[in-house]
């Protein structure tokens, strides 16, 4: 319902028409799908035992994580530009986010960087504690791993880490897909011309590297959805209120979220893939140009397919997070046990469960 205040009753009407006309005007000038706002996120029946996830940079760091503390529900995982699960973790002489800012990103050497077979035992004993999934699970899951030769972010020894992490857990080799782009800086490669080029570390983290790297992750994950991809999108981006499943303040989620849902997906059936965004990569930072430029939306329309893309804003306070980057260091532990953030304690993991949680239902 329009609300005019302050509008006469004789000229209510026109700015009706006004409005509307500029809304439409509005939809038609966005390029891709158009968008439902303020909304809270609606039950679509989703098939959730074909759910998946994906990540650049943290949001690849968020992905593994989730992928494992929730592997009875979690299909296939996507990583690029990360590393391996709970991966602060693997050494106990620094404090967590000094871990995180060397052995899990620009480490000096192997002898100190990511270690797969560290953090699959972690995950051992982790699952043996009842804090995450059984890593049994491990074995059916489908893996992509990406890298670039010239991302001086995460370097490329720590995503080969991740590919290690699953062939310790049992995975076959044709689960596994390692990537490694020669060419690529630190983001998600698209064919976006009015991307910056492929070698590029900077915003928006998406980088014109001739192919849509957002594709490849899903094609791997679903092997079995093979519908032809034409790069558009004809379904319905919906912002909704991400607030109503965060139930802790230190979370540093965003009140606001979106999800794409294709046309064929309003009636049930569909598997669901979260894409998360990477450091200064959310909507605060980038505006629309990873939850639609990304690739994803074109591919899910035509795999039936919903992606949903959960949302980190950033804090300069408490948590302390000024990059926008998801937790894969503790930021939202609290008063929690240090490992808090990487098992189904994570407050971050929680709200985005429930999320998908709420898409399964009918």
């Amino acid at each position: 319902m329009y609300s005019f205040h302050g509008a006469p009753p004789s000229t209510q009407g026109e700015h009706v028409k006004r409005m509307i006309l500029s809304t439409l005007l509005t939809w038609t000038a966005l390029a891709g799908a158009a968008m439902a706002e303020n909304r809270p996120l609606p039950s679509l029946g989703a098939d959730l035992a074909q759910t998946s996830v994906s990540g650049l940079g943290a949001g690849g760091f968020m992905a593994a994580q989730l992928a494992v503390a929730y592997s009875s529900r979690i299909v296939g995982v996507g990583v690029i530009g990360g590393g391996p699960f709970y991966c602060a973790g693997t050494y106990q002489s620094g404090s967590l986010i000094e871990v995180a800012q060397t052995t899990c990103m620009m480490p000096f050497s192997r002898a100190v960087g990511a270690n797969g077979g560290v953090s699959y035992q972690n995950a051992m004993r982790f699952a043996v504690d009842g804090r995450i999934d059984s890593t049994g699970n491990l074995q059916r899951q489908r893996i992509y791993a990406a890298t670039g030769g010239l991302d001086d972010t995460v370097k490329s020894m720590v995503v080969e880490e991740v590919a290690e992490f699953y062939r310790l857990a049992g995975a076959p080799a044709a689960n596994i897909r390692y990537v490694f782009s020669r060419e690529a800086g630190h983001g998600i490669s698209t064919d976006n011309p009015d991307d910056p080029p492929c070698g590029t570390t900077g915003m928006p983290y998406m980088n014109n590297c001739g192919f849509v790297q957002a594709h490849d992750v899903l094609r791997h994950l679903y092997p079995e959805r093979t519908g032809a991809v034409d790069g558009s999108a004809r379904g319905m981006l919906i912002r909704f209120d991400q607030s109503e499943f965060l139930n802790n303040p230190r979370s540093s989620m965003d009140d606001e979220a979106y999800v794409y849902v294709p046309d064929a997906c309003r009636d049930g059936g569909c598997a669901v893939h979260v894409a998360f965004h990477g450091c200064r990569q959310g909507a605060h930072e980038v505006g629309s140009r990873f939850y639609r430029g990304a690739g994803y939306n074109g591919f899910a329309d035509a795999n039936r397919l919903i992606v949903l893309y959960p949302q980190v804003h950033n804090s300069r306070g408490i948590p302390f997070n000024p990059r926008g980057c998801w937790d894969f260091w503790g930021y939202s532990n609290g008063h929690q046990p240090d490992w808090a953030f990487a098992t189904r304690q994570a407050p971050q993991m929680q709200a985005v469960m429930a999320m998908i949680e709420r898409l399964g239902r009918k």
